[in-house]
């Protein structure tokens, strides 16, 4: 049994899958769906630091007197599809998703009975849409199904009467934040609980030791639940399951604990933008780059979407989730259920990164540049000859090398056209008999 203590908790280890995973899938959506302008911190950007881009996009678009609680109705959803947002999530590759059931702004995507009237079952589309993306993925993938949940709101009467009080009353954790958590792991069963948001409040205020302990000793996902590490100040890369460190986090060398790297397609955003430029969208190259490096790193890499109020996933997101499914159909095994190697990247050649395969005994070789010269030289393994093979994931027949010296080895790339390439925006080379 784990105590309420973060000494307990933090001794509880991880549930396998969720290292071997390797890549998931966050959506952020919401009221702040709506405005879909700027951030999908639009409410706070635009009322409490009234920062001139939001108050002149109100002023232009909006009648006067219209509050952010107006866009509640104007979350419709009328072309969510579940089972079609289920086919890309699984296209992608990903072996996990985490939905935000709640953002800072407290509306529920579920119909929660501690968010009366700012929810989804009661106010916009009149659906549950936690409920309605949960059975389609356990349906139809075998991704594992996760949520984020923000502790605090910013508006909140409640918390900001705590807040006032330094956070020596404590009416808001007790009567909305935990009877939501509880909410969703017994309804919703996620098998994450990504927690944001701590409010400058301390893990004594949310109780999230009381919680977590409940979470791994009496909740229906206690085997298999994992947690991140944002449970109040000063919990953040010190406590919980993995960590996360800091959004986008992406250390690029190895951590001793297991790690997230969340991060998103839309550089400037994780809400979805009306206003966003092409050159703000990640290229697939660009992500192909960030999964390699934090999976070296001992990382897993969450990949974030925003979708429309209307239930859309843009067309960009659903290019980009569908190449790197593409690129993991042919490079999966560097990634899947990989190790970090004793080298994460190459010592002589730039953009190489370094995998381990325990159960092949293969060293995967993942490399972002195809070499002109067709010839790849590696600083890191010491090959033996005769025992020593390379294959090029997706390519039939073993390629030449030769050893440089102790260390090291110049090999031989096939002379292929783009076409007959078996993938493009990297290739991984599989190594074996490699020390």
């Amino acid at each position: 049994r784990y105590e309420p203590t973060w000494g307990s908790l933090d001794a509880r280890p991880l549930p396998a899958w969720f290292d071997e995973a390797k890549f998931g899938i966050f959506i952020h959506w919401g009221v702040f769906s709506v405005p879909s302008f700027g951030s999908e911190w639009f409410w706070w950007y635009w009322q409490k630091e009234k920062r001139e881009p939001y108050v002149k996009f109100m002023e232009a678009n909006y009648p006067p007197g219209f509050s952010y609680e107006d866009f509640g109705p104007l979350f419709t959803a009328e072309f969510f599809d579940p089972n079609q947002w289920t086919d890309i999530l699984k296209a992608s590759g990903a072996k996990y998703v985490v939905l935000t059931s709640k953002h800072h702004e407290g509306f529920t995507l579920w119909g929660s009975k501690y968010s009366w009237n700012w929810n989804a079952v009661d106010v916009g589309p009149k659906r549950d849409l936690v409920a309605e993306l949960a059975a389609s993925v356990r349906n139809r993938t075998d991704l594992h199904f996760g949520l984020y949940h923000s502790l605090f709101e910013w508006f909140n009467p409640l918390f900001l009467e705590d807040s006032t009080n330094a956070f020596k009353t404590r009416k808001f954790p007790t009567s909305k934040s935990l009877p939501e958590l509880y909410e969703i792991v017994t309804k919703y069963q996620p098998e994450i609980i990504w927690s944001d948001g701590n409010g400058n409040a301390p893990d004594t205020y949310w109780n999230s030791t009381g919680f977590l302990a409940w979470l791994y000793n009496e909740s229906p996902v206690r085997d298999t639940v994992v947690t991140n590490d944002r449970w109040g100040v000063g919990s953040i890369c010190t406590h919980g399951g993995f960590y996360t460190c800091s959004d986008r986090y992406n250390p690029g060398h190895l951590l001793p604990h297991k790690w997230e790297n969340c991060m998103t397609i839309d550089r400037r955003s994780w809400g979805y933008r009306r206003d966003a430029q092409l050159s703000d969208y990640l290229t697939i190259e660009d992500l192909v780059k960030q999964l390699v490096e934090t999976v070296s790193c001992g990382g897993n890499l969450l990949m974030n979407i925003g979708p429309t109020h209307d239930g859309r996933i843009a067309a960009i997101f659903e290019e980009r989730l569908r190449q790197m499914g593409a690129w993991l159909e042919v490079n999966g095994e560097a990634i899947y259920g990989t190790k970090p190697w004793r080298a994460q990247n190459d010592s002589v050649t730039p953009e190489v990164w370094y995998t381990f395969s325990p159960k092949e005994g293969t060293v995967n070789a993942v490399f972002l540049n195809w070499p002109v010269s067709g010839i790849l030289e590696l600083g890191e393994p010491q090959a033996k000859l005769g025992e020593t093979q390379v294959k090029l994931a997706g390519y039939k027949e073993l390629l030449k090398w030769v050893a440089l010296g102790e260390k090291g080895l110049s090999i031989a790339l096939p002379q292929l056209t783009p076409k007959q390439l078996p993938c493009q925006w990297g290739w991984t080379l599989q190594l074996t008999a490699i020390k």
